[in-house]
């Protein structure tokens, strides 16, 4: 049996190792057409920022290691250009020539390709792409040899990677987003943070403007954006997005969904004894159903895994697993991460949901280095099932996401999180984990024990209802909502009659700093006959949400908010 496995690096390879375990008597074949078949293609920021020095330590694997441990032809340099699905033949473009492979079965992991906007003077030698262990080395020999700015158009983990490692390297670094902020992909809230953090690393961010265009010159080209701006850069990093790679797939006649193949729970595509697997593939959301490509290598390198079983024991074979989108970013300090769906999806697919916002610490507070974890959480309203999570942080981010990515695929409700037995020392955690008080909160919210309301809502509240800040008078002196009052929640059951007079039978809105304190006042106020709620995450989630516009809507005693 020969089979043939088209790309190689996270799907194609996996595919191929599981291949050659299951069936010592295969014939295996992985084209390839750049020089490296198994490589670290996360590792390639890290490689331009000098953390990794050597440029073979981004190779996993060699063709000939490769054929040493598992007796694969790997063959690099070898681009498919055409598949023909009833002769059972790809067409093999080499440097020497064209030729025909026939197959018994033929894997697709083409990969996707950097999306290149119609941007005139996009085609400047300065424009890099950060795709390819090429890519890593033109870039880092151009830091090298002593490139001092850089332009990143987009944002997304790959650029925001990227303009960190150019960064530490000590290049004067512009971001330019197209999106309101950041990571899109994290809420406006977290987004901040990470805003932030690249001010402390020194990079220029540049968010809801588009680049028009890149004028070459013989020193340097300059970026010019739709505002009229202009860019200077030794170095222009294009990571506005990818494309699958599926031309010849789809000349083929094989089913594609714009430009992704369609695969079902096997990873077959529409041509028989043809699978697909990675960036290229079409996958349905674990959570809103949505249909899209992921490309994360997790997912690819799973696929392939299961693909391989699929061919070869497909009595036994499982079905792939629906993505649930978990990744990870690391931004000067702290780390950045997601599981499941975020608002845009939720919202896009009409899916009704309640967001949790937490501020604890990533240990026990008493032991030195506590610091917070900003956990986001988004609940299904009318059973509480988990749909997504973020959360931003300079320690045990990964930790408390990769515990709520194995709670969605197990299909947890947020209640269910109050049970779960996770390791406790003062150095590691909380006897209440962060997750488990994610569960409590929740299940407050559920059963309506604690009613929520949160930032987007601030001008409603404002206009119709009572602001009532728990904080204490220290802490309401760094800033407050204008017309709030400020009542200390330690205070509040004796004051409970200057409140009602306050509100004057409006609703109140409660906050404090985190959420934790505007809760207890909430369960008091309710208690005493108010139409009450309190902010979700507090202040701190008030203040992030605003962004740059918080010293515009918050005021000090002394100083009124801009107008």
């Amino acid at each position: 049996m020969r089979i043939v496995i088209v790309g190689g690096v996270a799907g194609g390879m996996s595919c191929a190792a599981r291949a050659r375990r299951l069936d010592e008597s295969a014939e295996i074949v992985v084209l390839e057409r750049g020089a490296h078949v198994s490589f670290a293609n996360c590792g390639l920021p890290y490689f331009v920022g000098g953390e990794i020095t050597e440029e073979r330590s981004l190779l996993v694997q060699t063709p000939q290691s490769l054929r040493a441990a598992l007796a694969l032809d790997v063959r690099t340099g070898s681009e498919v250009t055409a598949v023909d699905i009833s002769a059972k033949t790809v067409s093999v473009r080499t440097e020497d020539g064209t030729y025909e492979l026939s197959y018994d079965a033929l894997v697709l992991s083409p990969g996707a390709s950097a999306l290149r906007p119609p941007l005139p003077g996009l085609d400047s030698p300065r424009v890099r792409t950060l795709r390819t262990v090429e890519d890593a080395v033109a870039l880092r020999d151009e830091v090298l040899a002593g490139a001092r700015r850089a332009v990143v158009l987009g944002a997304g983990f790959i650029g925001i990677e990227a303009a960190e490692a150019l960064a530490r390297q000590g290049l004067e670094v512009s971001v330019v987003e197209l999106a309101p902020h950041p990571l899109p992909p994290l809420e406006t809230e977290l987004a901040w943070l990470i805003t932030q953090e690249l001010g402390e690393l020194g990079v220029e961010v540049r968010t809801g403007i588009a680049a028009a265009s890149v004028e070459h010159g013989d020193d340097a080209d300059v970026v010019v954006l739709a505002d009229g701006a202009r860019l200077a850069a030794d170095i222009i990093v294009l990571s506005v997005g990818v494309r699958p790679d599926t031309a010849p797939i789809e000349a083929a006649g094989i089913t594609c969904e714009r430009g992704a193949i369609v695969v079902d729970a096997h990873g077959r595509t529409s041509a028989p004894g043809v699978w697909a697997a990675g960036d290229a593939t079409v996958a349905v959301d674990a959570v809103t159903g949505i249909r899209r490509p992921v490309a994360l290598a997790g997912p690819a390198n799973r696929a392939g895994r299961l693909i391989a079983d699929d061919i070869l024991r497909p009595d036994d074979a499982r079905a792939l697993p629906h993505p649930v989108g978990t990744a990870i970013v690391r931004v000067g300090s702290l780390t950045a991460a997601l599981t499941g769906a975020n608002r845009a999806a939720l919202d896009a697919a009409g899916v009704e949901y309640r967001t949790l916002h937490l501020h604890p610490n990533q240990h026990a507070g008493y032991f030195p280095g506590a610091a917070q974890v900003h956990l986001v959480v988004h609940i299904r309203t009318a059973d509480g099932a988990l749909l997504g999570a973020q959360a931003v942080g300079t320690e045990g981010v990964d930790k408390r996401i990769d515990v709520l990515a194995t709670a969605i695929r197990a299909g947890l409700r947020v209640d269910d999180l109050i049970d779960l037995d996770l390791a406790y020392s003062p150095p590691y955690g909380q006897a209440k984990d962060p997750v488990n008080l994610a569960g409590m909160v929740g299940e407050n919210v559920l059963t309506g024990t604690l009613r929520l309301w949160y930032p987007e809502d601030l001008d409603e509240a404002r206009e119709n209802a009572l602001i009532l800040d728990v904080r204490t008078p220290a802490e309401y002196a760094t800033g407050f909502v204008p017309s709030s009052v400020n009542v200390p929640h330690t205070e509040l059951r004796d004051r409970l009659d200057e409140v009602r007079a306050a509100a004057a039978g409006r609703a109140v809105r409660v906050m404090c700093q985190s959420g934790v304190r505007s809760a207890i006042a909430h369960r008091v106020l309710v208690q005493a006959g108010f139409d009450s709620a309190s902010l979700s995450g507090g202040m701190l989630t008030l203040r992030a949400w605003l962004g740059a516009r918080q010293n515009e809507v918050l005021e000090r005693p002394g100083v009124l908010a801009d107008a």
